[in-house]
């Protein structure tokens, strides 16, 4: 079984967490997603998490509504106290995590401190990088035994 830990050790190193603080305006979020080509970031205060903001928060609760994200703070759109995972936590629950919940991103979090985020994507990856090492497995284990 693969961890959250193997899955972020995939990313390119060292892993930087991006993120905004709960006061800043939605249009700094934005610009961060465009110029990071991430489609979420993370609310951090004070080195504690305390939300985070997508894409679809920004449309739905800011554009549709006409609102003005020079205006906007991130805490008036963001998803409070998000749901989290720990670097030994299997990467299959995080899967059926966010199947479940339909979650694309999941923080990361280890002693109270954000160390990264792991998304759908490289959830996916994950698992066909570990489906990839089982199938070489048994193809040495079918050859070995097959004469």
């Amino acid at each position: 079984m693969t961890s959250v830990r193997a899955c972020l050790a995939q990313k390119p190193q060292p892993v930087v967490v991006i993120s905004v603080k709960p006061e800043d305006k939605v249009i700094a979020a934005l610009q961060l997603m465009r110029d990071k080509r991430v489609r979420a970031i993370l609310v951090i205060n004070d080195d504690k998490l305390e939300g985070i903001i997508t894409q679809g928060d920004c449309a739905i609760k800011v554009l549709l509504p006409g609102l003005d994200a020079k205006q906007v703070l991130v805490k008036e759109v963001m998803t409070a106290n998000p749901v989290s995972v720990k670097l030994e936590d299997p990467i299959e629950a995080c899967t059926g995590l966010m199947a479940s919940r339909n979650f694309r991103h999941l923080p990361v979090v280890e002693a109270g401190k954000v160390v990264g985020v792991i998304s759908i994507g490289d959830v996916v990856k994950e698992s066909i990088r570990q489906m990839g090492q089982q199938i070489g497995f048994l193809e040495t284990y079918i050859k070995g035994h097959g004469a």
